[in-house]
């Protein structure tokens, strides 16, 4: 019998509604605590509680906090898998940052939940039972961190989440699950073709994110400039494309030697270097700006904090984000 550890973290999986005014907030014990042993006998599990947190509340310093404990727990040789609750509003960032940190090629499944536990309709023990089961099989192996939801397993890289409230909250558009969970199976109907992994031991770097819009100006940008910034992220428009007015601004951030990464706020498509006039993608490309190649907006900071620990060279940059 296998050894799966589940570390929970917090968000609405750990929550409780209250009845008479509808609101959703923690409780002092974790309303799922011992429930997954109850209903999965293939396994023997054990819990451990690292956070108790909202994940808007969740930081980069959590985020590796967690892959230390991920790593430390299958280090010492005691745990063929690990299951992570966490809220959905950041779980697609933590997800992405474990699996560009986290070495091994045992399974590793990030999975919350849309309702709290005790609301009608509940999907979260449903979900920690479904990606203890994606743990335990043996197809979940080398395949990266996973997120299990609402009967998919989606990749780390590619999954988001799309709606504010739906359980089919959580999708990988234009690339789909690589699996997907039934009564009896675990069936994964695509194999990934690479993997890549950062041995970083801390997070410094202070990256934002920005999204370009109509009339945009170089004010904004100008400002996040000023308060001292590792790297920019901007979505662009469309394939890659930027109002000009923020032209200058862009060059100014270049100029101090500071990585600029684009990726289109459009959630389908890839970035690409097609347009010529002024705040088009081959001008922003024959800038120095990187273009990343399927991220999103969230996923591209979280990959150039990671990326910066190792380097700031643009050369060195620029072939991380192919």
């Amino acid at each position: 019998m296998k050894k799966i550890l589940i570390i929970h973290t917090g968000g609405t999986i750990s929550m409780q509604e209250d009845k008479r005014s509808g609101t959703v907030s923690t409780s002092n014990e974790h309303p799922l605590s011992n429930s997954a042993s109850l209903f999965h006998h293939d396994a023997h599990i054990e819990e451990d509680f690292l956070f108790n947190l909202p994940s808007p509340h969740i930081t980069p310093a959590h985020m590796l906090e967690l892959g230390r404990r991920i790593h430390d727990k299958l280090a010492a040789g005691n745990f063929d898998g690990v299951v992570v609750t966490h809220g959905t509003d950041t779980l697609e960032e933590t997800a992405y940052f474990l699996d560009l940190f986290l070495q091994t090629r045992k399974p590793v499944v990030v999975t919350g939940a849309m309702r709290s536990s005790n609301e009608v309709g509940s999907d979260g023990l449903y979900n920690l039972i479904s990606s203890i089961r994606v743990a335990n099989t043996d197809e979940a192996q080398d395949k990266g961190v996973l997120v299990v939801m609402n009967d998919e397993i989606h990749t780390a890289k590619n999954v988001t989440k799309t709606s504010t409230s739906n359980v089919a909250t959580f999708q990988s558009p234009q690339y789909g699950p690589i699996g997907i969970i039934t009564k009896q199976e675990i069936l994964f109907h695509q194999k990934l073709i690479s993997y890549e992994s950062y041995p970083i031991q801390q997070l410094t770097k202070n990256v934002a994110l920005v999204k370009a819009y109509a009339g945009m100006d170089g004010s904004l940008i100008s400002a996040i400039h000023s308060t001292g910034i590792s790297g920019l992220i901007i979505e662009a428009l469309g394939q890659g494309n930027v109002p000009k007015g923020i032209i200058p601004a862009l060059q100014q951030i270049l100029d101090d030697d500071i990585p600029i990464i684009l990726v289109s706020r459009c959630y389908q498509g890839i970035v690409q270097a097609t347009y010529m006039y002024e705040g088009g993608g081959r001008q922003l490309r024959d800038m120095g700006i990187i273009f990343a190649n399927g991220l999103t907006g969230p996923k591209a900071r979280i990959k150039l904090m990671v990326a910066l620990e190792l380097t700031n060279n643009l050369t060195e940059l620029a072939p991380m984000f192919e």
